[in-house]
């Protein structure tokens, strides 16, 4: 995907800083996303992506400067963020089991008088695993199912942007695969993208451009294409 550099980002990110309790997570994040475009932030556990992803939703608090659209989110409450068009996917794949997977699907919607970009029916026609038990309790998916759902309940909010953390730990290589396919197909649809994953074969098929994360901040940015030269950074930050 081309990205044009002469636009304002969706999402800038600079000297941002994370704490929990006395612990110094983030030390000066910069990162920016372009309109359309998918963003891969990788490195090892432990290093602050899943905690870059909260920061910016407002569930960890900030210090710095986060701008989504052009205005300062950093320190709003996190359902003011996501009403702005920030959709966030965590890594607990968190569902309501005894709720069916349509019923998952209507609580995604933000605005029921306004109709989004995406409705039931197509995310039921993208995801036949999801049509098939649409009607069952959404506690009795498989983990992959489960990732599928929460994604799609994310889209029912009609995001600008959606951030997406770890959407294929645990999950099998099959399922690594159609969930790598369904976040190519929401990539299609124009919405940008944040997704941190270890999975550099994910990653790298999906992303227009690639952030590692070392030590709590930023320590390489570049192009796929660019990432598959730099043997140095894999070694020093991404393999064990």
């Amino acid at each position: 995907m081309n990205v044009a550099t002469n636009i304002e980002p969706m999402l800038a990110i600079r000297d941002l800083h994370a704490y929990y309790g006395k612990s110094h997570v983030l030390h000066g994040v910069n990162m920016e996303i372009m309109p359309g475009e998918v963003i891969a932030l990788l490195g090892r556990n432990g290093v602050g992506r899943s905690t870059t992803a909260k920061a910016i939703m407002g569930e960890v608090s900030p210090i710095g400067s986060i701008r989504f659209k052009g205005q300062e989110i950093s320190g709003l409450a996190n359902h003011k963020i996501a009403r702005l068009g920030l959709g966030y996917v965590p890594e607990s794949r968190d569902i309501f089991p005894a709720m069916t997977v349509r019923q998952n699907l209507l609580l995604g919607i933000k605005d029921m008088r306004r109709p989004g970009k995406w409705n039931i029916q197509q995310m039921l026609d993208m995801f036949p695993n999801l049509a098939r038990r649409a009607d069952n309790p959404a506690g009795v998916l498989s983990g992959g199912e489960k990732q599928m759902l929460t994604m799609c309940r994310t889209l029912m909010g009609d995001p600008d942007l959606i951030i997406i953390d770890e959407p294929t730990e645990g999950l099998a290589p099959l399922i690594v695969q159609q969930v790598g396919d369904m976040i190519a197909e929401i990539a299609k649809a124009g919405v940008s993208i944040l997704l941190v994953e270890q999975k550099l074969s994910i990653a790298l098929r999906i992303a227009d451009r690639v952030y590692v994360m070392g030590h709590g901040e930023i320590v390489y940015g570049g192009t796929p294409d660019d990432f598959a030269t730099r043997d140095d950074i894999r070694k020093e930050w991404l393999e064990v």
